[in-house]
């Protein structure tokens, strides 16, 4: 996002930016007086050159430090760290670094749970290892965490590549984690769902809005896309790069998070939308999200733990009326421990 990688071919210059961003986030188990926004900026900033990016800028509320990156974004709050980043960034190599920080400085010695998720790139040959195989990130993710989960969702162009501790609910594996936490006497769950929007192919005319050439600052592109509209009441950073791309986060006094990414350029245009927000269901925010990106592909992913507000939201997809204008090409549903999650791809009806 922060730079345009030029590739020189027969006829013309191709203008290419990698959006599909690499997401991790990493939950650690409850611990009296820790807590990981006791780590310093400056320490977050030493740890973002292992990933190739730095902090661009800041803002935060009572319960969750956001920070604006030169590639997307990071989350910090009590337990739960969240950096998502694009590019050919590498954000795996800082996991060793993070979790020495969220032992040494705020007091997590154990990780209850991992999720690292991604679409598949649309040149993988230009990531930088272990990015430049799922099979690599596995095996780094191995090195951490142990024997992990890996899961591939999807059509191979339009996959979508998950992560977990998380064992499949009814297994063995499953029926082991749920003793191991009742026997510690630490109740490490609380209710959250996550609603994840990677949209591509989008409309010209509202990507131009995230160019320099369009939009004098930030504050502009957020209103006239109607970014400032899709969850009110969010206190909004956002930054507008030169000559083109937009990275904004969002925070809510309960906690509750948003963040979009917006790649503009014509052959690689791509937005990503996420948010925790704690909804009953998800039509009226779907609906502000496409009127405002007009995708003609989507990929939707939504996780819930079973006490969330938005539990029932994964097996609702079907009656929203925001969708009627798409295509279900793809859907999958897989219960885990502790979470139900759903996948489904989107095509736009031709017009």
């Amino acid at each position: 996002m922060a730079e345009t990688e030029i590739i020189s071919n027969n006829d013309s210059n191709d203008q290419f930016f990698e959006g599909v961003e690499k997401l991790i986030e990493i939950w650690f188990t409850p611990a009296k007086h820790a807590d990981l926004r006791k780590i310093t900026r400056q320490q977050w900033e030493s740890v973002l050159k292992i990933v190739r990016c730095e902090i661009i800028s800041f803002t935060q509320s009572e319960q969750v430090d956001a920070y604006v990156l030169s590639e997307s974004s990071m989350f910090v709050s009590r337990r739960r760290w969240i950096l998502k980043t694009c590019g050919t960034t590498t954000p795996l190599r800082c996991v060793r670094a993070v979790l020495a920080l969220a032992r040494d400085a705020a007091g997590h010695a154990r990780v209850h749970n991992v999720f690292y998720s991604r679409r598949q790139f649309a040149r993988p040959h230009r990531q930088l290892p272990p990015h430049d195989h799922f099979d690599s990130e596995v095996e780094l993710l191995d090195s951490f965490f142990g024997d992990g989960r890996a899961y591939i969702m999807g059509p191979e162009k339009d996959c979508w590549y998950l992560y977990t501790l998380l064992p499949l609910e009814g297994t063995v594996a499953a029926l082991e984690k749920e003793h191991r936490e009742a026997s510690s006497g630490c109740e490490a769950s609380e209710p959250d769902q996550t609603i994840e929007i990677l949209m591509s192919e989008l409309d010209p005319e509202v990507m131009s809005i995230f160019t320099r050439a369009h939009s004098e600052n930030a504050a502009q592109a957020t209103k006239e896309s109607g970014i400032d509209k899709i969850i009110p009441g969010m206190l909004i950073d956002d930054y507008l790069f030169d000559p083109c791309g937009y990275s904004m986060n969002g925070v809510a006094k309960d906690g509750c998070y948003m963040t979009i990414h917006i790649t503009p350029e014509r052959t690689c245009s791509y937005v990503s939308f996420e948010s925790n927000v704690p909804v009953r269901e998800y039509d009226a925010l779907l609906a502000r999200v496409l009127d405002a990106f007009r995708p003609q592909r989507f990929v939707l992913t939504v996780f819930a733990t079973p006490d969330a507000q938005g539990a029932a939201a994964p097996r609702q997809l079907k009656q929203f009326s925001s969708l009627c204008g798409y295509e279900q090409k793809e859907a999958q549903y897989c219960r885990f421990s502790g979470y139900e999650l759903h996948y489904a791809l989107y095509n736009k009806f031709p017009s």
